[in-house]
């Protein structure tokens, strides 16, 4: 709160400030270019829609400039809109706060699963076999937006069955959890996904199965779907694939005589049209997307139900909880239980060769590669999803207290946090000004001083790092006339050294605070200036 006042009050600098100084390294104007640049290496994407003010202002100020540069004025015209956001993303405080690093190991996973060559497109209709068995993407969105994507992401193709548990999902949104297992159950079945085949109780096993997710298409509103599946996917690309939807529906006998099975078994709510329940079932296995909307989609269900670059609430909390258990033990067909084993995470696969995988709390994964296993698995898509929880502790029983040999990419530079002002003070006594930046971006006090009441400037002006002493006096306000233990100020130290680009600094500083202080250490810096020179 006393820092918030102090800003008002004109005495600290504005974040705005702040993150020119960081973007600026010193310079005093930021290339346009440079400033996307920086927001790319963070995660962020120009267009998304959480910046939308931001990237607006930047359009319209760009026209007024001639060399397509930002001044401090223009750049805090430009950014104040969306500044809280900026601020988080460049004070590291995003989910994977190093996040190129981060992106570069995700890129060395997916050249590792690029070169399998097994498996077999799917082909029971001509709409899949068409595809390439050469394709193969990986999207990602954290669940505070920041995205990466590398090969064919932009390539659409049908959820077939990753739709599933977002039916799933829209349905306990709309009905609760009690309602939908009324009519379905939570079991993994043991047996093939499109078995004729029921519990005990006469109900489909799960809705991750075909029987279970025909009931379940029952319980939720064609109306309403495409505005979910929109919602879901921040507003990316949700489509629908009519040849899809026709193949599916020609050779659909099996899906038929579960259909007319769940009926005789008066599975389906009362007055439910069974014919008409499948159509809507084919078309919902229709629904194309890319692996850059479906991530989206994964992270919505990693964040809570809130999609991560619009803000918007999608799902309720039970929903998503439910949701994400169910595709823990039903959703990799025969190969659930082998998944949960060894990767530990919720996901779910589908025949045109997608895995929507979720990393709870942490992002939403989409791989997309054609080829299939015997299980109905894409080969590239479960090397990748196993090679990344070998990489990173993200399995569900991972201990991240006490993992092994495993990378934790949401703990910056691997947790090596010391105390602040040993920090602070090093990065003054090295000279390392863009370290200072990032700290006073972090909301750090770069007036705060060592066990001999040393502060940043003392050190900066000892050792003679101009730059750093007007950096912490021109961006970051500090106080230009501390005293340490021994009553000395930085100008002394300065004199002392005989820094004497670092004394002018100083000396203009020092007349433009607080009079009564600065008189006597003025004249006491003078008399010792001059039997220096």
């Amino acid at each position: 709160c006393h820092v918030s006042e102090r800003r008002k009050a004109g005495i600290l600098p504005s974040l705005e400030d702040l993150l020119f100084y960081t973007i600026a390294e010193g310079q005093e104007k930021i290339p346009a270019h440079k400033f996307t640049t920086a927001l790319k290496a963070t995660g962020l994407r120009t267009g998304d829609p959480r910046l939308k003010e931001c990237m607006e202002m930047l359009k319209v100020t760009l026209k007024t400039t001639s060399d397509g540069a930002l001044d401090r004025h223009l750049f805090k015209k430009c950014v104040q809109s969306n500044i809280v956001l900026l601020t988080q993303a460049f004070r590291k405080k995003f989910v994977i706060p190093d996040f190129q690093p981060f992106c570069a190991h995700m890129d060395e996973l997916y050249d590792n699963a690029k070169n399998l060559s097994g498996g077999q497109v799917a082909d029971y209709i001509p709409q899949l076999a068409r595809f390439s068995p050469d394709l193969w993407a990986v999207a990602l969105c954290t669940v505070d937006g920041q995205r990466h994507t590398v090969g064919d992401t932009k390539v659409p193709f049908c959820l077939q069955s990753c739709v599933k548990p977002l039916k799933y999902a829209i349905a306990v949104h709309d009905h609760g959890t009690e309602y939908v297992h009324r009519f379905i159950g939570k079991e993994p079945s043991g047996l093939r996904f499109n078995k004729l085949f029921l519990n005990e109780d006469d109900k489909p096993h799960n809705p991750m199965v075909n029987a279970g997710a025909i009931v379940c298409t029952s319980l939720i509103k064609v109306s309403t779907v495409m505005n979910f599946m929109n919602k879901l996917a921040g507003n990316e690309y949700v489509g629908f694939s009519n040849a899809t939807f026709q193949s599916e529906r020609e050779s659909g006998d099996r899906n038929f005589a579960i259909g007319y099975y769940l009926k005789e078994k008066k599975c389906f709510p009362e007055g439910t049209d069974m014919t008409a329940i499948l159509d809507f079932y084919f078309q919902l296995c229709s629904i194309e997307v890319t692996c850059e909307s479906a991530s989206v989609m994964a992270a919505t269900l990693a964040n809570g139900g809130f999609c991560p670059i619009t803000g918007e609430r999608v799902l309720s909390p039970e929903a998503v909880r439910n949701t994400l258990s169910l595709m823990h033990s039903c959703g990799m067909y025969d190969f659930s239980g082998q998944f949960a084993f060894h990767v530990g995470l919720p996901a779910k696969s589908g025949v045109a060769g997608g895995i929507l995988l979720v990393v709870p709390n942490v992002m939403g994964v989409m791989c997309w590669s054609p080829p299939l296993d015997k299980l109905g698995n894409s080969v590239r898509g479960i090397q990748f999803c196993t090679d990344l929880v070998s990489l990173f502790n993200f399995h569900n029983y991972d201990n991240l207290r006490h993992f092994a040999k495993k990378l934790d990419p949401r703990r910056e530079g691997g947790d090596q946090r010391v105390k602040s002002v040993i920090n602070l003070l090093f990065a003054a006594y090295t000279g390392d000004v863009s370290a200072l930046r990032r700290f006073a971006l972090s909301s750090m006090d770069m007036e705060q001083r060592d066990y001999d009441s040393r502060t940043a400037l003392h050190v900066a002006a000892a050792e003679g790092h101009a730059e750093v002493v007007r950096f912490l006096l021109e961006a970051c306000k500090v106080n230009p006339v501390p005293r340490d233990r021994w009553g000395n100020t930085p100008m002394d130290e300065a004199v002392h050294f005989g820094h004497h680009d670092v004394v002018t600094i100083l000396r203009d500083y020092h007349t433009q605070y607080s009079p009564q202080e600065t008189a006597a250490n003025k004249e006491n810096a003078e008399q010792n200036l001059d039997g220096l020179l």
